[in-house]
């Protein structure tokens, strides 16, 4: 395979079919381009929304599992942004399947 340097060919290559972990990384990749985006760093975000900086790190971590919607929204008033969640059925499924 050749090398590339395309953020999202990459977390493709690495999420492949797992939709959980796929997801993971999409908050961490979301939370991570927001405080870019405000010109923050990790210490200046978790000051924000008065935490530590290891919080924010965990957040952006395509790893981590322990998002919670309270914490995401503290993240994203302080980004001033707002969090939005959807339910998107999934094809070939009824709902209660």
């Amino acid at each position: 395979m050749a090398k590339t340097r395309d953020a999202n060919r990459i977390i493709d290559d690495v999420t492949g079919d797992d939709e959980e972990l796929q997801q993971m990384t999409e908050v961490a990749r979301l939370i991570y381009e927001a405080r870019k985006m405000a010109g923050l760093t990790q210490t200046e975000l978790a000051e924000l929304i008065g935490s530590k900086q290891p919080v924010i790190a965990r957040f952006e971590d395509a790893d981590y599992e322990g998002h919670s919607l309270t914490m995401l929204q503290r993240i994203a008033i302080a980004l001033n942004q707002r969090v939005e969640i959807n339910f998107v059925p999934v094809e070939g499924q009824q709902a209660g399947v």
